[in-house]
């Protein structure tokens, strides 16, 4: 299986009426005008249950003042609408030249609570900008309808198929934007299960100023996310240490192995023989040859994930978290040498970017998907671990097939 490259992701380009990426028509008082009279496409104003109940006061007291001639009906009239007016006005002059754009944090994983950073700009010279909210919504992609190399589908599309999977959340400004003032806010959100999930900015609103109307810009912005598995707790049997007389792997911490690592300047106590004479003849001081550690207590790691021996969902579920975690754990203590997917070459890993391309794969494993195992490509490699099926729901991990970790 080929690894997933990284990619940490980008913020995505500003969005808003004061967005600096419009290039739209200059200003001018007429398209204001038409503005205020058919808004602009995914701008929407809708009564709340105040304003709703406003309205209704409002006819009952113009038929009243119609029925009586009376003119403080009348001015009690005008004063409703005007109320509805200014509440109209003042909600379009609170967007009016802010923009917005947002960013969700790499290493998103299941049962850990991960952010959505969001940007605002109030590009104004004038006047603040107050009580903006954000609807966020993620949708989990089924793994029954993930496909190799097929492209991002549509949002709505998405939405719709899988209402019952969305996760909606609210996130609210505290304090006014500034004129020319601009704020970053965090969205928390916790992952359920693995897998790949769009997460949308769906649509920037507020209540300002008065909460009889309800103002609404809808947002296109959209990211896919890959989701780690889950950690989980294993234990660890203590077989498998190093096998002796294997072939050492070179480290980059500084050691006593036979590559060189690079050259310090001198300091007492180090050894003669370990003294550069060239490049101390060349540099002017004494300069002393650093090599590589070797490191012999390396482990590879496959996983295996043919549909004929994970048959489990839960299992396979466990398999993922189980292989991850361990992973995470051997590459934290300097010891795991390389990672593999179901019979793939092997790949090392030197940096953290190596781990993540793996945890990236796990993310998105299926048993459907991958073929068998292609014998034992593991050649000379020793101290492998390989996972196999414990019971109904356990998985047990081998070091050279010697049970070594459960989970």
């Amino acid at each position: 299986m080929k690894m997933a490259p990284i990619t940490t992701p980008p913020a995505l380009g500003w969005q808003g009426p004061g967005s600096p990426d419009d290039d739209g028509p200059a200003f001018s008082w007429s398209r204001l005008l038409w503005a205020l009279v058919y808004p602009v496409r995914r701008h929407r104003i809708s009564a709340t249950v105040s304003g709703a109940f406003l309205v209704l006061l409002a006819m009952g007291i113009g038929t009243a003042a119609y029925n009586t001639a009376s003119n403080i009906l009348f001015i009690t009239l005008s004063l409703l609408l005007a109320c509805l007016l200014l509440s109209g006005l003042m909600s379009w002059f609170n967007f009016m030249g802010v923009c917005w754009r947002f960013r969700p944090l790499p290493s998103w994983r299941a049962g850990h609570e991960t952010l959505v950073a969001v940007e605002v700009e109030n590009r104004k010279k004038w006047l603040p900008t107050y009580g903006l909210w954000f609807d966020f919504v993620v949708q989990p992609r089924r793994r029954d309808e993930m496909r190799p190399n097929e492209p991002e589908p549509n949002v709505r599309a998405v939405l719709a198929a899988f209402e019952k999977d969305i996760v909606r959340g609210r996130l609210f400004t505290r304090e006014r934007l500034e004129p020319s003032g601009n704020a970053v806010m965090e969205w928390a959100h916790k992952p359920v299960a693995r897998g790949e999930a769009t997460v949308a900015l769906a649509a920037v609103g507020s209540f300002f100023p008065f909460g009889f109307l309800r103002k609404n810009i809808g947002s296109g912005l959209r990211q896919t996310v890959l989701i780690w598995p889950a950690q989980v707790e294993y234990e660890w049997r203590g077989a498998a240490a190093a096998q002796g007389g294997s072939q050492g792997r070179r480290t980059v911490r500084a050691g006593t192995g036979e590559d060189l690592l690079a050259l310090r300047k001198y300091s007492q106590g180090d050894s003669h023989r370990l003294i550069h004479w060239k490049a101390s003849a060349r540099l002017g001081q004494l300069m002393v040859r650093q090599f590589a550690a070797e490191s012999l207590d390396g482990y590879a790691l496959e996983v295996a994930a043919g549909s004929d021996a994970w048959t489990r969902p839960d299992q396979f579920e466990l398999l993922c978290s189980f292989a991850a975690t361990l992973a995470e754990d051997l590459f934290a203590a300097g010891r795991l040498l390389a990672v593999r997917l179901d019979g793939g070459p092997w790949r090392d890993t030197r940096r953290v970017r190596d781990l993540e391309s793996f945890l990236d794969d796990l993310a998105v494993l299926r048993p459907e998907t991958v073929a068998a195992a292609r014998g034992d490509p593991a050649g000379h490699r020793r101290n492998v671990i390989t996972f196999s099926p414990a019971g109904a729901r356990g998985v047990t991990a081998h070091v050279d097939g010697i049970p070594t970790a459960s989970a």
